[in-house]
């Protein structure tokens, strides 16, 4: 996952007769033009892999020691690659590469081989040429690629010198053979960039929640052009510090069937969070009376009524965007309730069981993307209501009224109504 790079200003030589052209107006002049063109990448495309930068094992090249003729030999074949800041990584022909890692704990350990941009204005030389070629940096590393780095492979490698190998099955390599599953591939920018968190209650995780929220971003990904998740999920726990420090997330999702139960001060903290724009998705089972008795309550406390969508304007963003819906799906026998208000949105019914694979591999194709589409426009909701109220840039957040303890709200006889149909 990319995010927009630092703002700076361009800065462009004014050109007037008699100006005084010398190596440091010549270089900033080049500049300019190379940062246009980098801003113009960075804003409508993401760094990757564009074509070629193959790697597969070769043998040793002739002449090393004995002592590096291990089977860890790789070839990086030409190719074009371009960073996150627009630079093209240019590999004009084939490079041989050594694996030098000795895994001396008992455990396999992850490596991954990169290569980076050079600039030749940072390199150290004594003599500097007329025209310098721009260059690139391949690295063996053991921790995950930084924003300038591009993924060219990974390796799982054992404990000991074992040589690789080619994997048997490319979607499954074992240890010490390649695995290609990670290369970025340059390609268009999404202009959403969601970011979410599974909020965690007290009650055990309901099965596979996680892992179907994280489906749900995938897919996103893949059935829009516009939105994508951010790769990833933060586990929150439901407790005052964790749910004070959620502001940089558009959504937080639970899922379950006990009520929410809040105190005082982290009700304080969900309400300033729904007030600068981020957004609360509640799924809640049909019968779970408690748990949907917890949630008018809160909404009650922050003055605002849940709403049926069904009720609300037909041309609601989470019913048209990105994906039309007329009819809520029908998941499980069972339809589908969206009621919302303001930043709260109650799902009721089994929409995120349809998100991902069911353990018996029995839903649909049609349910499953149909649940998955909702799902993304219930995204693109959070997205979009997180943007236009920080567009607003208000230096201080209001104050949110402090809950009184005491205070019992009004059933919401609608939901029950719904409950009974």
């Amino acid at each position: 996952m990319y995010l927009p790079s630092e703002i700076q200003p361009l800065e462009r030589l004014q050109v007037q007769d008699g100006l005084l052209i010398n190596a440091e107006r010549w270089q900033r002049s080049h500049n300019y033009h190379r940062q246009r063109q980098n801003i113009h990448y960075q804003s409508l495309n993401q760094p990757g892999i564009v074509y070629g930068l193959g790697v597969c094992l070769t043998p040793a090249p002739q002449g090393v020691s004995s002592q590096y003729n291990d089977g860890r030999w790789l070839q990086i074949q030409p190719g074009l690659a371009i960073d996150t800041h627009g630079n093209p990584i240019i590999v004009p022909q084939a490079i041989d590469f050594h694996v030098s890692a000795d895994i001396a704990e008992d455990k396999p350990r992850l490596i991954y081989i990169v290569v980076s941009y050079v600039d030749p204005d940072d390199l150290q030389r004594q003599k500097v040429a007329e025209f310098e070629t721009e260059s690139f940096r391949l690295e063996e590393k053991t921790t995950p690629p930084d924003a300038y780095e591009v993924e060219l492979c990974r390796i799982v490698l054992q404990p000991g010198l074992i040589p690789l190998q080619n994997p048997q099955d490319v979607f499954y390599p074992e240890l010490n053979s390649l695995d290609y599953r990670y290369r970025p591939i340059a390609r268009s920018r999404h202009s959403a960039v969601v970011r979410v968190a599974y909020l965690e209650t007290a009650e055990p995780e309901v099965r596979d929640s996680w892992a179907n929220l994280s489906y749900l971003l995938k897919s996103a990904e893949h059935l829009t052009q516009t939105i994508q998740g951010f790769e990833h999920i933060d586990r929150i726990p439901l407790h005052l510090e964790h749910i004070n420090n959620a502001i940089a997330y558009d959504l937080l999702f639970t899922t379950g069937v006990q009520p929410l139960s809040l105190n005082t001060q982290e009700l304080t903290h969900l309400k300033s969070y729904i007030d600068a724009g981020g957004v609360l998705l509640v799924e809640s089972p049909t019968d779970a009376i408690d748990r949907l008795e917890s949630i008018v309550d809160i909404a009650d406390k922050f003055n605002t009524n849940l709403e049926d969508l069904r009720k609300l304007d037909r041309n609601h963003p989470m019913r048209i965007h990105p994906f039309l819906f007329a009819a809520l799906p029908v998941i499980n026998q069972k339809p589908i309730q969206i009621l919302i208000a303001g930043g709260i949105v109650l799902v009721i019914g089994d929409l995120s069981a349809a998100w991902g694979l069911d353990e018996k591999l029995t839903l649909s194709r049609e349910t499953i993307r149909t649940a998955q589409e909702l799902g993304i426009n219930i995204l693109h909701f959070a997205w979009s209501r997180k943007q236009m109220t920080q567009l607003q840039k208000q230096p201080i957040l209001s104050t949110p009224t402090t809950p009184s303890p005491s205070f019992k709200p009004d059933p919401l006889q609608s939901v029950f109504n719904k409950l009974g149909e």
